[in-house]
C-alpha cells in the first residue's frame, strides 16, 4: 500500500471509525468536566510530513501534544496535538483555574499539565479503541507523554522515524465544542503506524487499494 493515497472506500472506514471514537471521546470528557460535550464529524486527510507541520500551525508554533506509542499486533505513534491557547481552554474547563497558563511555572502548574495529559489520553484511547474493535486488533498504548514545545520539536521524532519507509501520515482533524456550540477546541488526531502495520489494519477491514 502506498501511504500517500487513500481510496474514498478506505477513507470512508477511517472516517468512521473517527465518528465512533469521538463519540466515546465525548462521553469520556463530558464525565470528566460534568458538561454536555460534542464532537463534530471529523476530517480524514493524508499530508506529506511538510504539510503535516502546516496543518498544525507550523514547525515554530507553540502546541502542547500527548504522544503514545502503540505495541502489539499493530506497532507506531499517535499524536494529539493542539495549539497552547487551546490546550489552556481544555485545562480550565477540567480544572476551573481560568488563570492557568501553560508556559508559566506557578504551584497550579503540576495539576493543570495533568488534567492536559488525561484528556489526551482520553481522546488517543477512544480513537485507538474504535481502530482495534474495528480491526479485531491488539493494540496496546504506552504510558502517554506530554510535550510542550514549538511543534516541529514535538513531531520530529515520530516524523524522522517514520520517515525511514514513508513521508506522509494520516490526520484527523478533532473539534470538540460545548453544548452552545459556542467554545471549541480544534486539535488533530495524528495516526503514524509503520508501514506493515498500515497494511494489517487495512486487510483486517476487508479494504485494499483497488476499492473505490
Amino acid at each position: 500500500m502506498v501511504m500517500n493515497h487513500l481510496s474514498n472506500v478506505q477513507r470512508d472506514v477511517l472516517k468512521e471509525i473517527g465518528n465512533i471514537g469521538a463519540g466515546n471521546a465525548a462521553t469520556a470528557m463530558a464525565q470528566l468536566i460534568d458538561k454536555k460535550i460534542e464532537m463534530a464529524v471529523p476530517v480524514v486527510n493524508i499530508a506529506a510530513f511538510d504539510e503535516v507541520m502546516d496543518i498544525v500551525g507550523g514547525p515554530e508554533t507553540p502546541a502542547a501534544a500527548v504522544l503514545i506509542t502503540i505495541d502489539g499486533d499493530v506497532t507506531g505513534k499517535v499524536y494529539f496535538i493542539l495549539p497552547i491557547e487551546e490546550a489552556e481552554f481544555i485545562v480550565e474547563q477540567v480544572t476551573g483555574d481560568d488563570n492557568f497558563k501553560l508556559l508559566d511555572n506557578g504551584s497550579a502548574q503540576s495539576m493543570g499539565l495533568s488534567a492536559l495529559q488525561e484528556v489526551g489520553n482520553i481522546l488517543t484511547g477512544s480513537y485507538l479503541s474504535a481502530l482495534s474493535d474495528f480491526t479485531g486488533l491488539n493494540m496496546h498504548p504506552s504510558v502517554p507523554h506530554l510535550g510542550v514545545d514549538m511543534a516541529g520539536a514535538i513531531l520530529a521524532s515520530g516524523l524522522i522515524d517514520l520517515s525511514q519507509w514513508s513521508d506522509y501520515a494520516i490526520i484527523i482533524d478533532t473539534q470538540i465544542r460545548d453544548k452552545s456550540g459556542i467554545n471549541s477546541v480544534q486539535g488533530h488526531f495524528l495516526l503514524l503506524p509503520d508501514p506493515i502495520s498500515f497494511n494489517k489494519i487495512f486487510n483486517a477491514l476487508g479494504v485494499n487499494d483497488d476499492d473505490e
